[in-house]
């Protein structure tokens, strides 16, 4: 008997139901087909009634899985429009160069990887045959991002299409003496070949995303129509760990990116051991890309699973698929047919009889060779399908064996990763599997010979009639020449040299003023991309809104709740603002993306990316050292930076050490500018040298990295004299004297030099009024505008004396005759102005702000990181004392005085 205060199914469920009836009916039958037919029946019923209500537009949450089988059936994949024996012979010769050149340089203990190009090589191939266009054809050619451990198959098969040569393959990891080749994907060491940097795991993955967004970005702005370019990348199983790998699958899907395509080989494999030893890798990626709004394919099963799939007349197999986890799918890969039997088939009964119809040829075929990604094929229906599927990105999960074809010594074995060599027998037999033409004798004194048909032989002439085809070699990196772009006008620049007068202006302020005047150039305003992770507000930038808009591929489809204000919050698929949200990483990608269309498109583009300077070096570095390798061109800018300057923020916020990581990026031109006007000329000079006429000599392939505060003070005016400029680009340039700052100061004072950058120089230039009034000492103020430039020119000196060559540090030039001692101070840690300390013939000592940054007002935290004016009057005391120019007790005196 029912319950009557028992809560109904009805009442749970905020759906209305307008025909309980018919619900119960459907209810109903179900359950039959669970007890008639046993729960996988049914379960079976209700995926394929799922699946063909999403295929005929019914609303209904997505299938986040399927069965362990693959998406295209055999039936329904479109034939190979090649010679499939051509490619299965260059394929070969591709499997035996990369082994033998990692082989060959195992000699050398400079290692390799093997495994990962010989489980994807039918991915490359097929792609390279006829998917993957090159730059010599209409627009700009596809983009690929390859898996960096798999660099060895790609310099195979540049090799064999002529463009490498065995000197090439000899030299591989040993660049040093010229001809050799990198590691991985590296433009830098390789700039013809290789286009991105991808072996630093997860970049690959989130920089593929925001490149073919970037793509769609230029398309919308009318700056170059590359709709047609498609967007490849390769990717491991196990890289998709790393959070970069994941973390704009969503943005994909909601632009509705089909012009992009994830490559996943799935050899169950990372570097260590299996992926998901107890799960399963491939079912967990569908959820996460399917829940994501992507596109899934899934490759998994070789053509000889074909016969079990038709003798599988219960779902048994399919079930037994899904359950069986990745750690002891590897186990069958290295066992024989009859644990095969007894573990897999004998876990039911129905595949137990199964089995007895398999001879054991039969099931090794099937569980040691034959995985989707192995075939030609099965890849070329999926890579088609990618293609042709619109409105969604697609992820291909291509399941392979690590260490394909190399071996029993290889093939799914943990230590395969690391494994960096074969035996002359391991290649012998490698041979013999592969169909090669190589003799015993090519093998002298145990040196594995390369493996060439001829430049005009059968297989290269094929190869380069595909690439011909479709549009030239690949991958490839091209440099088109294109002019210069025009300087911008000089009053955008110029406007900054008369200061601020008496109003207050932060110098973050001040270059977002600088940019908007820029924006409006008639000749390269267009080209900026202003790029925010959710803070232009923060920085002052919501008034860049209404006149330039942020970018959205759908508009704006709603009234903004701002319309009626101004600054108005603007979407527009023209919009030239990038406004990412809380993602540095992903700004970080769009600002790579934007630096290198100049190589990628032949367009240039002027990005700069604005962010609290905590989250930018700290959290995304390794973007930064990419962004380096890529040869990427445009500004970072550090916003409320230093660690005493954001008020009230805390540790966490308070930015002590962003200069220093800087530093260490050969690519990064590191400045802190303390006024308005030095932000204009290194913005000015930093547009000359990346985008402008470059000097005999000059690397062009630099990026700028500025910090800039929120501390609003007056901007003096530019002072008279020449040399200013170069200073400020230079890294140091005297500010004031004492004299000129017009303090009285007895005729034979001590004098100390001060040296001060960012908002530090302020500190400084109280300090000259303290120390000059108070203590009759003189003080001269100069503006650091880059320690770090001042210890590249440096180390560049001391480079050119060890070749014979007279050359004096800059920052000795300038300091040169300045009397008394130096004292330097910063905003950051000491270890910042310390960079300099060995190149300065003066006594040097400088201040910062070393530690952990803590909540307070600003006052307070320079007082207690011992930064401020009054503290900085004691240091130069002590260091007047020490020379015995003041007496000892004026130490002790300011001490008191100041309440230090």
């Amino acid at each position: 008997m029912t319950d009557p205060n028992a809560i109904q199914p009805s009442e749970l469920d905020q759906l209305p139901d307008r025909d309980p009836e018919e619900t119960a009916e459907w209810q109903a039958s179900l359950e039959a087909v669970a007890k008639a037919a046993g729960p996988h029946r049914a379960a079976y019923l209700m995926r394929r009634t799922l699946e063909r209500a999403e295929g005929t537009g019914v609303a209904l949450p997505k299938l986040l899985e399927t069965d362990y089988v693959n998406s295209i059936p055999t039936a329904a994949e479109p034939a190979v429009p090649g010679d499939e024996a051509m490619e299965a012979r260059i394929t070969a010769w591709n499997r035996w160069n990369a082994a033998a050149m990692v082989t060959r340089g195992a000699k050398h203990g400079v290692g390799g990887h093997i495994a990962t190009f010989a489980s994807a090589a039918w991915l490359y191939e097929t792609g390279f045959n006829h998917f993957f266009r090159g730059k010599e054809g209409d627009g700009s050619g596809d983009q690929l991002y390859i898996q960096g451990h798999a660099s060895p198959g790609i310099y195979a098969r540049a090799f064999l299409d002529g463009r490498l040569t065995e000197q090439h393959l000899d030299n591989f990891r040993q660049e040093a003496g010229g001809n050799g080749l990198p590691s991985y994907p590296h433009p830098r060491r390789l700039p013809w070949l290789w286009e991105f940097p991808t072996v630093s795991m997860g970049l690959g993955p989130i920089s593929a995303i925001y490149q073919a967004r970037f793509n769609r970005y230029l398309t919308s702005r009318g700056i170059k129509d590359v709709s047609d370019s498609h967007v490849w990348a390769f990717l491991g199983d196990g890289e998709m760990d790393e959070p970069e790998s994941t973390t704009a699958l969503t943005l994909a899907a909601r632009e509705g990116l089909d012009n992009l395509t994830f490559v996943i080989n799935c050899n169950l494999q990372r570097l260590d051991g299996p992926v998901r030893a107890n799960f399963k890798i491939v079912q967990e990626l569908e959820a996460l890309f399917r829940g994501s709004g992507w596109n899934v394919i899934k490759t998994l099963w070789g053509s000889a699973w074909d016969e079990l799939f038709a003798l599988d007349t219960t779902g048994a197999l399919v079930r037994r698929l899904r359950e069986v986890p990745d750690a002891q799918v590897q186990t069958y890969q290295t066992r024989d047919a009859a644990y095969i039997r007894e573990d897999f088939f004998g876990k039911d009964p129905a595949l137990a009889e199964m089995a007895k119809l398999l001879s054991d040829d039969k099931i090794l075929e099937c569980f040691h060779l034959s995985r989707g990604g192995h075939e030609p094929r099965k890849v070329y229906a999926a890579y088609k399908a990618a293609l042709e599927h619109k409105g969604a990105p697609t992820v291909i999960l291509a399941q392979t064996v690590k260490g394909h074809t190399l071996g029993e010594g290889f093939a799914s074995k943990n230590a395969n990763h690391q494994m960096k060599k074969l035996t002359v027998e391991e290649f012998k037999a490698m041979r013999d599997r592969l169909d090669l033409p190589i003799k015993d004798s090519d093998f002298v004194d145990g040196v594995v010979p390369y493996g060439h048909p001829g430049a005009d032989s059968p297989e290269v002439r094929y190869l380069q009639e595909r690439r011909a085809a479709l549009g030239g070699p690949a991958p490839a990196r091209r440099v088109h020449p294109v002019p210069a772009l025009p300087a911008p006008a000089d009053k955008a620049f110029a406007a900054f040299d008369k200061g601020s007068g008496s109003q207050s202006v932060a110098t973050t302020m001040a270059f977002v003023r600088l940019v908007k005047d820029l924006v409006r150039d008639k000749e390269t305003g267009k080209r900026w991309v202003p790029i925010v992770p959710d803070e232009a507000r923060t920085f002052g930038m919501e008034s860049l809104f209404p006149s330039l808009g942020i970018y959205s591929p759908k508009g704006q489809t709603y009234e903004p709740v701002d319309r009626d204000q101004l600054m108005y919050y603007k979407e527009a698929t023209n919009g030239q603002i990038l406004n990412e949200g809380i993602t540095e990483a992903g700004s970080m990608a769009d600002f790579i993306a934007a630096s290198t269309s100049y190589a990628t498109h032949g367009e240039p583009m002027i990005p700069f990316y604005i962010f609290y300077s905590m989250f930018g070096w700290q959290r995304t570095a390794d973007q930064m050292w990419q962004l380096g390798d890529q040869l990427g061109r445009g500004f970072l800018v550090g916003a409320t930076a230093g660690r005493t300057t954001l008020t009230g923020e805390g540790l966490q916020h308070a930015d002590g050490h962003s200069p220093v990581i800087a530093a260490t990026n050969p690519a990064a031109l590191t400045y802190d500018p303390a006024f308005a006007y030095e932000i204009a000329v290194i913005v000015k000079e930093g547009l000359r040298r990346m985008y402008g006429e470059a000097a005999e000599g000059e690397d062009q392939n630099v990026f700028y990295y500025l910090t800039v505060y929120n501390e609003p003070l007056p901007q003096p005016a530019k002072p008279s004299g020449l040399g200013i400029d170069e200073g400020i680009i230079k890294g140091l340039y005297r500010f004031n004297t004492a004299e000129s700052a017009g303090l009285t100061v007895p005729a034979n004072a001590p004098r100390i030099q001060l040296l001060g950058s960012g908002t530090a120089i302020h500190w400084a230039l109280k300090a000259q009024k303290l120390l000059a009034e108070e203590w009759g000492v003189a003080a001269d103020v100069w503006s650091a505008t880059s320690w770090g430039e001042l210890r590249r020119d440096a180390m560049e000196a001391d480079a050119a004396l060890l070749r014979g060559e007279e050359r004096v540090p800059y920052v000795r030039q300038a300091l040169q005759g300045a009397e008394g001692p130096v004292l330097a101070v910063s905003d950051y840690m000491r270890q910042v102005p310390d960079q300099i300390a060995q190149w300065v013939e003066q006594d040097y000592t400088s201040l910062g702000a070393d530690g952990f940054g803590l909540s307070d007002t600003r006052e307070a935290a320079r007082r207690h990181f011992g930064v401020d004016a009054e503290s900085i009057v004691a240091a130069a005391l002590a260091q007047l004392a020490r020379r015995g120019e003041v007496k000892a007790s004026a130490v002790k005196e300011a001490r008191d005085k100041y309440g230090l």
